[in-house]
Parts: structure tokens; sequence; C-alpha cells
């Protein structure tokens, strides 16, 4: 008969390398972007509108713990050459400049919320918020050498965001 607390123990092993792989593979916690095609879009803080676009992408940003500026400056560049814009043909072949459209960015938190577990999201792994803020503005910063038609709204505001979405064509980025 085999003993107990050595049974207990492979357990125990099994499940830290099961914990391990899932952590790897299934849980990322860097920054991500998630992209939307819109025929319009405005986010309106107390009353006031603070970023408004025509025909463009609005883009929520989440930032993790583990971000940088070269990671987001990355990220940037994906999002204002992704092709997700109609061309002459009617494919997605048309990047942000080519489509002339605009670009809105929301800072969002809980995009990084951990949701894999639970009935409640766990926003551990998000950017603590002074942080955030200092790296999200480092980021507008540099779509707007980047790119001429960019809106932004407030970090950390209770925001409310207006959009008509095209399509509706929604993406989830990420870089590495």
């Amino acid at each position: 008969m085999a003993n107990p607390l050595i049974f207990q123990a492979r357990c125990k092993a099994a499940e830290s390398a099961r914990l391990r792989h899932l952590y790897k593979t299934d849980f990322h916690f860097s920054m991500r972007a998630l992209i939307q095609r819109v025929l319009e879009a405005k986010v309106v803080v107390e009353g006031q509108t603070t970023g408004e676009i025509q025909h463009g992408l609005l883009v929520f940003l989440g930032l993790g713990k583990e971000d940088n500026l070269e990671k987001g400056q990355k990220l940037i560049d994906k999002i204002l050459k992704y092709r997700i814009f109609d061309d002459e043909q009617g494919k997605m072949g048309w990047n942000l400049s080519q489509a002339n459209g605009g670009l809105l960015l929301v800072s969002q938190f809980t995009l990084m919320a951990q949701t894999q577990k639970g009935l409640r999201p766990d926003f551990g792994p998000a950017m603590l918020p002074a942080e955030a803020q200092a790296l999200y503005e480092q980021l507008v910063d540099y779509a707007r050498q980047q790119f001429n038609q960019v809106q932004t709204g407030i970090f950390a505001a209770d925001m409310k965001v207006h959009l008509i979405n095209d399509g509706p064509v929604t993406f989830n980025l990420e870089v590495k």
C-alpha cells in the first residue's frame, strides 16, 4: 500500500505544475487593446465631451503590471498599421491612416481583470493607477507623434463612451 503522505505530495506537485502551465499559456496579463472600428465615437465626462471622432478606431487600452513604454509603442504601432478598413475591393486592406480615420484612446483597467476563476473579476494583474496614468500619458503622446487625429478620454474618470460600431468589427490586440 502506498504511503498517503507521498501520494498527497505528488498530487500537490501535479496541481502546481498544472497551475504553472495555465499561467504561462492561458493567463495573459500584458498590455491589451480592444479595438473597435466605428462610424463615430465620443467620451463624455461630467456632461462634457473630452474626445470625439468620426469614422475610425475606438481603442480601450488596459495596462498590466509588467508593461512599459517600449511594449506600449509597439502596440500603438500595431494599432495604427492594423488593416481592418475596407479597401477598393471591399476587403480589410486599409489601416487607419489609409482610411482617413480618427483614433480615440480610452484607458480601461478592467481589460486586465483575471476572470477565469470565480464570479468576481480580479484586478490584481492591472498596473497601479499612478504608474498606469504616467504610462498612458506617454502612450498618448507617442500616438500623437505618429498620427495626427488622436483624441482621448480622461484617465480614471467616470467616462460615458458613446459609439456606433461599424460592422461590428472588434479585435483584441496584444504584443509580446
